[in-house]
């Protein structure tokens, strides 16, 4: 799991829409800083994971779906990036010779916990808590 520019720009077009209200592109890009090309890119994903919805015409823009506090860091990560696993030997159908039902990988197990820690501390706080500080 890497936290890419992507990913991070998309938590912070998330944050300019934490109030609730619709906004134009260029608003979100200049409240957070986001290169427009970026933007629109990132919008269209979290469009399609139905994190954003946009809205045509003249008075058009974006707004969330739902609340912040309906999401978390992972509903963001798992809309941006694929859910690629820290290491090889996690994905699913990877054999190691290493780790088998009778004698198990030591640092399989380890990547194993580590990325499951990732994921529950993506999960632990909802955008809307961490919007607040």
């Amino acid at each position: 799991m890497l936290i890419t520019r992507e990913c991070d720009y998309a938590v912070r077009i998330v944050r300019a829409l934490s109030d609730g209200r619709k906004k134009k592109v260029e608003t979100i890009c200049k409240i957070e800083h986001v290169p427009q090309p970026y933007a629109y890119k990132i919008l269209k994903r979290l469009e399609k994971n139905e994190i954003v919805k946009s809205y045509r015409g003249a008075l058009g823009g974006y707004a969330l779906a739902r609340p912040s506090d309906q999401l978390n860091l992972a509903d963001i990560y798992s809309a941006i990036e694929d859910m690629t696993p820290i290491n090889a030997c996690l994905k699913e159908g990877f054999e190691c010779p290493n780790n088998t039902k009778n004698r198990p990988c030591g640092v399989h197990l380890e990547f194993d916990r580590v990325q499951t820690i990732l994921l529950k501390e993506f999960q632990r706080k909802t955008l809307a808590e961490l919007f607040q500080k």
